[in-house]
């Protein structure tokens, strides 16, 4: 795959420190949801630096969306946070990847598990499903801070309310919203048991988010009976 020159077009902020990228891409090749890109950039000296993000929207022509959020002390990130600006340029390789995809041809049952960010390509997915006018029941478990650190939050209530089919359950660990049932807690047993598919439907399942919560998740899904085959993973953790 060949760098490819893109700009940046539009920026929406999603929390206090994740914001979306809209990149023109010009001859982009179009993209699976789940797939990710490498984005470079370089400074005036010639110094680079890229670094892997997840595509956050299906294929729409030669625009592409990526949600960034800024890591403490991170080298790429805090700029493109902070001080990206449209119109400034940026390099793209990609698209990336061909395991942990979603098509809107594929009819099984889906179970969405993510961590923080993870939410990213996972959002593609439930995007694309909308767009194709798929049928496929989804279901997201959506493991999280705090209610300020829900990605895509307005728009996830929107579908939850438009979009039949799909049903979508919160687990917030340090800080829950009024009147949410429970205290926080990080995802355990009876939450995938609870919001997730049985495994007598043979779901396809996808989990996306920091290493550890990828493995713990993955490790109850299989004890619950779920086909390991069955279960795709996306982890992320610090650069280096």
């Amino acid at each position: 795959m060949r760098w490819q020159p893109a700009r940046l077009v539009h920026r929406r902020v999603e929390t206090p420190t994740a914001h979306t990228l809209v990149l023109q891409v010009p001859g982009w090749p179009a993209h699976v949801p789940g797939q990710h890109v490498d984005l470079r950039l370089t400074a005036s000296d010639g110094y680079q630096a890229a670094r892997s993000y997840s595509l956050a929207a299906p294929a729409d022509g030669d625009r592409i969306e990526v949600t960034v959020q800024r890591v403490p002390d991170g080298e790429v990130s805090p700029f493109l946070v902070d001080g990206y600006r449209e119109g400034d340029p940026i390099e793209v390789r990609g698209p990336i990847g061909g395991w942990f995809v979603w098509r809107p041809t594929q009819t099984d049952p889906v179970l969405l598990v993510a961590g923080g960010s993870g939410l990213v390509p996972l959002m593609a997915m439930i995007r694309a499903r909308r767009a194709a006018g798929s049928r496929t029941p989804f279901r997201l478990i959506y493991s999280v801070r705090t209610p300020t650190d829900v990605f895509y939050a307005d728009e996830l209530r929107r579908r939850v309310r438009d979009d039949a089919g799909l049903d979508i359950a919160y687990v917030y660990t340090r800080e829950a919203p009024d009147g949410w049932a429970g205290e926080p807690h990080r995802l355990g047993l009876a939450d995938v048991n609870t919001h997730g598919w049985p495994p007598e439907l043979t779901p396809l399942i996808y989990v996306c988010g920091p290493t550890g919560f990828v493995e713990t998740v993955s490790d109850l899904l299989v004890g619950l009976g779920h086909p390991a085959r069955r279960v795709r993973t996306e982890r992320f953790g610090p650069t280096g």
